[in-house]
């Protein structure tokens, strides 16, 4: 629902910029500009539903291993996170793990290791996508619709932001997963 509210907010309050301040939209016909920020927006959701696709099938799984160096998470990164009080609002951000058949809303095992495992490589993949989204965001500039940059620039910057939380989120707890990982694997050879 924030993504939602968060687009239909931004399209109100760019869409009225551009009818206030834009002398192309000012004489036309006052739904223009948030027409085309809607579409922009489809697009920019577009975009982000074939980079995910492309992501998750033509990078091998491997490079998602929760120890590589790529995705851990340094002692100011967590900082930074607590300093953003994730905590209070990741559970605000929707989260599609549907579309993968593994959900990262709620953590079902803390001692399973395979599971655990699993969950990184899944979070390791959403920071990857959403990095990629965000960054690929740019291409509604390119876009017939939005050849405009006070409709494109807003529907980047939105995408950009929107992208970026799950990034937050994902990083933030994967670095208490790892924990956990490692102590399921001390634990396992122990026994």
């Amino acid at each position: 629902m924030l993504y939602l509210t968060t687009v239909f907010l931004a399209i109100l309050l760019f869409g009225s910029a551009n009818l206030l301040f834009n002398p192309t939209f000012a004489q036309g016909d006052p739904w223009i500009p948030f027409l085309l920020l809607m579409i922009g927006a489809a697009y920019a959701f577009s975009i982000d539903g074939i980079s995910a696709l492309l992501i998750r099938r033509l990078t091998p799984e491997k490079w998602y291993e929760p120890d590589r160096a790529l995705f851990t998470v340094s002692k100011a990164e967590r900082n930074l996170y607590n300093k953003l009080k994730i905590k209070a609002w990741k559970d605000k951000v929707p989260e599609w793990g549907g579309f993968t058949s593994f959900h990262k809303d709620r953590l079902a095992s803390s001692s399973d290791q395979a599971y655990l495992r699993r969950f990184l490589i899944e979070a390791n993949y959403g920071v990857v996508i959403h990095i990629a989204n965000g960054i690929l965001g740019i291409l509604v500039l390119l876009l017939p619709p939005c050849r405009y940059p006070s409709v494109a620039i807003p529907v980047f910057a939105v995408n950009l932001i929107l992208s970026f939380l799950p990034v937050a989120i994902l990083r933030h707890t994967s670095y208490t997963l790892l924990r956990l990982y490692h102590r399921t694997q001390r634990n396992q050879h122990e026994q």
